[in-house]
């Protein structure tokens, strides 16, 4: 089966280039004239795909071969894209930075399993003809890929244009915007990367605004166009959500309308649309809550899940919400926490009251906890069985004390995770799309 969708990546030589600005006023720039535009994110980063879904109305969505092999890549993208004119994906970090030493999960790995032209943004203060080395260096360096052309960012002046056009007709790579500076465009970042979208939306429409007229303004829109129509089609079937073992058993594990409730709003932002599609197969019927203003969970809930954010910067509100809190502790159906929900469920989160359901204490730290995993599942739990492999990620800075005594992951560096009862929280993120028997294991623990 092959299937066309137009597509671009949008790589950078290393991060702080500019890319997130870039991609987000080109996704905002080509729906703003009538293009169905599907967003997309290189690596497990949770942020940049609100700031996508912003843009485009659609769901942000996030291609890590390391979270779902690479066998998955293309089809997660084909299912996101699926009634799109036009995808966009945002690559991570520089173009050949991947997991460890080598360049797999890097940007560059993505656009060769999808095929797409690569678009490389350049942040080009403070240099001139030096451009052009720089960008003849990426080009080059791998010949698999399939290298469209290059935007110039925070250009300084319309000299400063010209000297950069002229060093880079030499190259042979076209030009396809100088974008200058511009401080309306800038969104605040903090300790775990940019403020996301549910924390400062009205803010975030104005920036969205800046950044899509700045680069309509700055933007060869056409050639980009053209240039992501020149994408091959993908010999790959769009992925479904539900079993996608052969050997098991079709249709939903639950009866239809069994209430998983997912918590939402500023304090818990991450996550993973595959997700709730993922449980929406199994029977469930999803629906959210905010634990920073709900003070009781939707009725007729059967399940909770709570994925990732920073309650640390709303531990005030989350603490003062005790109505909730005591719900939350009472609850007796399954609940599965990452990171920010291991936060919630502990008993205090900087030395404020949490739901108390894990005997640890949870506070902030001067350190970062960032990387790739690969752990094996070393205890039964509602969602995993001893002996699996699990490849998730970790970023925080924040830690538990005490730890668990007997946790539910280990890998050749570390250990992780709670598993009591029906609840299970740890610092790991897993990607359920590269482990749909997650969805269904929770679903049916949900009866």
């Amino acid at each position: 089966m092959s299937v066309s969708v137009p597509r671009l990546v949008i790589a950078a030589p290393a991060s702080g280039a500019g890319k997130t600005t870039v991609a987000t006023g080109l996704m905002a720039a080509l729906a703003g004239r009538g293009l169905a535009v599907s967003p997309h994110k290189v690596g497990p980063d949770y942020i940049d795909p609100g700031y996508h879904a912003l843009a485009t109305g659609r769901p942000g969505r996030n291609l890590d071969p390391w979270l779902v092999g690479e066998d998955l890549v293309a089809p997660l993208f084909l299912h996101g894209a699926a009634g799109a004119d036009i995808a966009v994906v945002e690559g991570v970090m520089g173009l050949y930075d991947g997991a460890g030493a080598g360049e797999f999960a890097s940007t560059a790995h993505v656009a060769r399993l999808l095929q797409a032209p690569v678009v490389l943004v350049v942040d080009a203060a403070r240099q001139s003809r030096s451009v052009a080395a720089l960008v003849h260096g990426f080009a080059s360096y791998d010949t698999r890929l399939r290298f469209g052309g290059v935007i110039l960012n925070r250009v300084g002046s319309e000299r400063h244009e010209d000297l950069l056009r002229e060093a880079l007709a030499e190259s042979g790579v076209p030009v396809l915007g100088a974008i200058r500076r511009s401080d309306a465009v800038a969104t605040p970042s903090r300790h775990l990367g940019l403020v996301p979208v549910a924390e400062r939306r009205a803010r975030s429409l104005e920036t969205m605004k800046a950044a899509e007229d700045l680069v309509a303004a700055s933007c060869d829109l056409e050639g980009l166009v053209r240039l992501a129509r020149t994408a091959p089609p993908l010999a790959a079937r769009p992925w479904t959500p539900g079993p996608q073992d052969p050997g098991a058993a079709a249709g939903p594990s639950v009866p239809a309308g069994t209430r998983i409730a997912v918590a939402a709003g500023p304090a818990f932002t991450f996550g993973y649309t595959e997700q709730a599609e993922l449980l929406t197969a199994a029977g469930a019927e999803v629906v959210t809550f905010d634990p920073l203003t709900d003070e009781a969970l939707p009725e007729g809930t059967r399940g909770i899940v709570i994925g990732g954010g920073f309650p640390e910067v709303y531990a005030a509100e989350l603490s003062a919400n005790e109505p909730l809190r005591k719900e939350v502790a009472a609850f007796e159906g399954p609940i599965s926490a990452e990171c920010a929900g291991l936060l919630y469920l502990a008993r205090t989160l900087d030395g404020r009251p949490m739901c108390g359901i894990l005997d640890t204490e949870a506070e902030m730290t001067g350190t970062l906890t960032l990387g790739y995993r690969d752990a094996v599942a070393v205890r039964d739990s509602v969602l995993t069985r001893n002996g699996e492999r699990y490849r998730g990620h970790e970023f925080h800075r924040t830690a538990v004390r005490p730890a668990p005594d007997r946790p539910l992951f280990r890998w050749r560096s570390g250990a992780d995770g709670f598993a009591e009862g029906g609840v299970t929280a740890s610092y790991l993120h897993l990607h359920w799309a590269g482990s749909p028997h997650l969805a269904a294991r929770f679903a049916a623990a949900c009866r």
